[in-house]
């Protein structure tokens, strides 16, 4: 499982908060957590909004070069590779979802933007707040195309739905990002900042306020949207004594690692 911190945090501070370390040592799995430097970026974000990386080249170049020697090194199996991350990382996740679909069975994204939502540091600044003023669908019907019309990385998106950093309509480009991977064709996605109609399920029975929307490519899952009610820029649940942490709700890492647990990757 790769696991990609946002900005103003460590790699052990991220594994810490998000208890990532139980959950791999109760259900036997490795776990690979990139490190941004501080020369790459003063803020420890990964640099999504640079266009090599947006690309596949550049910082995701490198994260897939280190999953390919943690695959060789622990013997992982290929089929069961995944990938997830908070705001900067979880744009980092979604972009190498889409620039390497070949190497993920599924991913993960938390409190993000799209893949290509924008080409410099000030750009960035606005997509945060406003969401992308368009491409991202393109970017989508491209990395498809690039993958020989085969690709198949289900995502589970997850948005806090007061978050004051990342517009939470950014959580409807990132979702019809991953329709448009998975197969589904641009002309049955509504225009806009919009969805398909979804199949939308109570996710704990006595928590009304958790609506799961899923949606499908033919019969295969392609996405599953889940905003969190009351969830300012924060991963859900997990340790709040470490910073962007949210106790109080439903816990992500537990979701995550359920969703990806039912996933395989197709030869």
């Amino acid at each position: 499982m790769v696991w990609i911190h946002g900005c103003r945090q460590e790699p052990e501070a991220f594994a810490a908060g998000t208890r990532i370390a139980r959950f791999a040592d109760e259900r036997g799995f490795v776990v690979l957590l990139p490190r941004q430097s501080r020369m790459a970026n003063s803020e420890r974000c990964w640099n999504w909004f640079d266009r090599r990386t947006a690309a596949g080249a550049g910082e995701a170049a490198i994260v897939s070069a280190q999953v390919a020697e943690v695959i060789g090194k622990f013997g992982v199996d290929e089929r069961r590779v995944y990938i997830a991350g908070l705001s900067s990382g979880g744009t980092l996740a979604a972009t190498l979802a889409l620039r390497a679909p070949q190497l993920f069975a599924a991913a993960a994204i938390h409190s993000s933007v799209p893949c290509g939502a924008a080409t410099d540091a000030h750009d960035a600044a606005r997509v945060m707040v406003e969401g992308p003023s368009g491409g991202t669908d393109a970017l989508a019907v491209e990395a498809r195309a690039k993958a020989g019309g085969k690709a198949r990385v289900p995502a589970l998106v997850i948005q806090g739905a007061v978050d004051r950093t990342v517009a939470p309509v950014n959580s409807v480009f990132l979702v019809r990002q991953f329709l448009l991977l998975n197969g589904v064709a641009p002309e049955e996605l509504p225009a806009g900042a919009a969805l398909p109609p979804a199949q939308v399920r109570a996710f704990q029975p006595r928590v009304s306020d958790y609506l799961l929307s899923e949606y499908y490519a033919g019969r295969r899952l392609a996405a599953q949207w889940l905003t969190i009610p009351g969830l300012d820029h924060a991963w859900s649940g997990g340790d709040s004594a470490y910073p962007f942490f949210d106790g109080r709700t439903l816990d992500a890492t537990e979701l995550i690692c359920n969703f990806f647990g039912s996933r395989t990757r197709q030869a």
